[in-house]
């Protein structure tokens, strides 16, 4: 039976007070929790009320630690306002680690968390919560990178809240890719709530805001709306939630006016501060909710909970128009604030607009239903029950039980994994070294040939299991010095089977000889000579959860190439294809993510590279159908966020041993367009392959015209999570390493 797992959570927020970070706090213990997971809440401040941890308290499986009321640092004293300090964290939080060996530490708060890391607490099971980082390229000065940097080699998970967070970070901090997850707000669903009818002829409109008090969230403009709203003849009431009022320095009588109108503004009924639960009930009972803010957050990479929260209750939400906002609710949403010019003739720009909206919106039903209908499917899928299949689903992936394969074993099985260059195994070894069933151990050269042989040879002693990345000088040593009780299984990619190293290589001390598809191991036998019963196929590995994420507009015109260096991978071909489409439809455009031929000294220094390089130049600037419809993108890990924006993926080589960007195309969501290189067909279905680019072109020009595009990358998509997905891949490789052939 699996051990329920013992999961930290803290955040840099002060639990006394109700705001976004703190909702998210509860919301991220309660999920934890509902997922089975024993959890221990730690506070940055002292208590002084009861309001959001009550709920908490009262769960079987969560206790509330409390720094200042159990002194758990001697000199650990309260001070108004204040809480622990970044340095405090990480004593606080290495104290407990080390007394409860936690499997999980969550931390939101990125001062804190990175004092965690330099603390070296938690290293590799931290599950860091960010949004308090740099919000664009220009914000982003080094010393940030440098630390998200840190952060992000020390963490299991990113916890990005959106799509545009999580893709900015991948392109900011390459070690984020792969680490990176969605976890979007939570939005817990309330018994006893229904949605309210539409506002019924002369019945005062209910407004409603729950959280902070604060200028650029423009709730001291909120609360004047029903004077407003009175003078064009519409009555309305707006209920407002919290007590968390903002000082602003900028403005030193804001707090002073913000308060004032709580308490004696015309038509606001003020509730104050209250637990989650009741802000919602008392949320529930109006007919929208307020999220409008000021233009300035318009490119926030954060999406409000109070959005969702009001959807999940039947509220339509009046809000700003962002692109986030708009792929959330659809650009046609009847309640966007655009931030045009006033139309009411306020002097607060924007408020004009607010108003004709609510008035539009209490005089039109069904214009009320559609925006009702849109928050609520949007809400729909940032439920509490959501985001516990989203928090179960890591949990696997974090901690992968033991496969049959590895049942009944007396101990654990000792595996070892040598090799120069881990860069395709490395995901698989993480897996296999998180299974309970396995002890595993690397060997890392730190060469091709080169290896620190005493260390060799006591890893050799303790394993029960060899592994060799790569079929190079690794595998030859390994072959000719294990012992024969030990196991010994070599991966051979396409570079060694046309060099010397299979010959040197003691192939009878080698039980398994894994390559990547059926032509290979074809090859492999014909040149090496080799018993077939020795050479197996395991496809190479693809994310699909990692590269799963919502297409951009405009997506199936736009074609992808990932990587076109040497010349035979055949960048003119693709050319080709984007040329013919071009006659046809000139919103066809081609992205290439590749580094230039010039960026690898073994390619550029050959002429024919350099000419090939030249004609695709040339080419690009002179012929009408494909000036200005190539984007060269940067080489980088960041594949997923730019598949985001790819429909087609090319793969026009004139040869490969795998060909990997055609299958992370399809679990992005994007149909393949492969053209026959050897053993193309031993890998991908014979849908996807076409004969010329000139067929590439006509089936595109097709699957857009008739709309089967969608139903394409779907059954696209189906075959790689079956074939190739990580988690598949793994199994195969633990099954492997237990002794069972696949």
């Amino acid at each position: 039976m699996t051990r329920q797992k013992r999961a930290m959570v803290y955040g840099h927020v002060d639990l006394n007070l109700i705001d976004g970070s703190a909702i998210w706090v509860q919301g991220i213990v309660q999920t934890l929790a509902a997922a089975g997971c024993q959890v221990d809440l730690v506070l940055k401040s002292p208590i002084e009320t009861g309001r959001l941890l009550d709920p908490l308290a009262a769960l079987p499986n969560v206790t509330v630690r409390k720094p200042y009321e159990e002194s758990l640092l001697p000199d650990l004293k309260a001070a108004k306002g204040a809480g622990l300090t970044p340095s405090q964290v990480a004593k606080v939080l290495g104290q407990l680690d080390a007394q409860n060996s936690y499997d999980l530490v969550v931390v939101r708060g990125l001062r804190a968390v990175h004092q965690l890391v330099t603390s070296k607490v938690a290293t590799g099971r931290l599950w860091t919560y960010l949004t308090d980082v740099p919000q664009s390229y220009i914000e982003a000065d080094p010393e940030s990178v440098e630390v998200l940097t840190q952060v992000a080699k020390a963490s299991r998970y990113l916890l990005c809240q959106t799509e545009e967070l999580r893709g900015f970070l991948e392109g900011l901090v390459p070690e984020a890719c792969g680490k990176s997850v969605l976890f979007p707000p939570v939005a817990p669903e309330v018994d006893g709530v229904s949605p309210p009818a539409p506002p019924a002829p002369g019945e005062p409109i209910r407004l409603v805001y729950t959280g902070k008090f604060a200028p650029r969230w423009n709730t001291e403009q909120m609360a004047a709306l029903p004077t407003l709203l009175a003078e064009r003849g519409v009555s309305a009431e707006l209920h407002m939630v919290g007590d968390k009022v903002h000082d602003d320095p900028e403005d030193p009588d804001y707090s002073r006016r913000m308060s004032e109108a709580l308490k004696t503004g015309r038509g606001v009924i003020w509730h104050g501060g209250q637990p989650r639960e009741k802000a919602m009930q008392i949320a529930g009972g109006a007919h929208i909710g307020l999220g409008w803010r000021d233009a300035d957050l318009d490119d926030s990479l954060e999406l409000s909970t109070k959005v969702l929260e009001y959807g999940v209750l039947g509220l339509p939400a009046l809000i700003n128009r962002t692109p986030m906002h708009e792929r959330l609710l659809g650009a046609d949403y009847p309640m966007f604030v655009d931030g045009s010019a006033d139309a009411a003739g306020s002097a607060d720009r924007g408020v004009g607009e607010v108003v004709d909206l609510i008035a539009a919106v209490a005089a039109d039903p069904a214009r009320y239903d559609l925006a009702r209908a849109r928050n609520g499917i949007a809400a729909s899928d940032h439920t509490m029950t959501r985001a516990t299949e989203r928090i179960v689903a890591m949990l696997d992936r974090a901690f992968p039980p033991d496969p049959p394969s590895l049942a009944g074993r007396p101990g654990k099985l000792k595996l070892l994994v040598a090799g120069h260059d881990m860069k395709f195994f490395t995901r698989i070894a993480d897996h296999l070294a998180a299974l309970p069933g396995i002890e595993l151990r690397m060997d890392h050269w730190s060469a091709l040939a080169r290896h620190d042989v005493p260390t060799s040879k006591k890893l050799l002693e303790w394993a029960d299991v060899i592994f060799c990345e790569w079929a190079g000088p690794n595998a030859i040593w390994y072959s000719k010095n294990k012992k024969p009780k030990q196991r010994m299984i070599v991966r051979l990619h396409r570079f060694e089977l046309y060099s010397t190293f299979p010959s040197d290589m003691k192939i009878d001390a080698i039980d398994t000889v894994v390559t990547v598809n059926q032509h290979h191991a074809d090859l492999t036998r014909e040149l090496t000579g080799w018993p077939a019963e020795k050479i197996i196929t395991v496809p190479n590995w693809v994310d699909v959860a990692q590269l799963d994420r919502p297409k951009l507009t405009g997506a199936q015109f736009h074609l992808g190439m990932i990587g076109v260096t040497p010349a035979r991978k055949r960048m003119d071909l693709g050319l080709d294809v984007l040329a013919e489409l071009r006659r046809h439809d000139k919103r066809f455009h081609l992205f290439v993510k590749s580094k230039p031929a010039w960026d690898y000294w073994w390619v550029w220094k050959q002429p024919e590279e350099r000419v090939h390089v030249d004609d695709l130049m040339r080419r690009i600037r002179t012929d009408p159908n494909l000036a200005n419809a190539v984007v060269f993108d940067g080489f980088g890990a960041d594949v997923a966020p730019w598949l985001r924006g790819v429909g087609w993926v090319l793969s026009t080589s004139d040869d490969e041993s795998f060909h990997l960007s055609p299958a992370e195309g399809m679990a992005s969501g994007a149909v393949p367009a492969v053209l026959p290189w050897p053993g193309a067909e031993t890998v991908y279905e014979p849908e996807w392959i076409h004969q010329d680019a000139a067929e590439i072109a006509e089936a595109i020009l097709t699957a857009t015209a008739n709309g089967s595009w969608d139903s394409q990358r779907a059954e696209a998509k189906r075959q790689v999570s079956a074939a190739f997905d990580l988690p598949v891949v793994c199994g195969i490789f633990a099954d492997l390493v237990a002794g069972l052939r696949p």
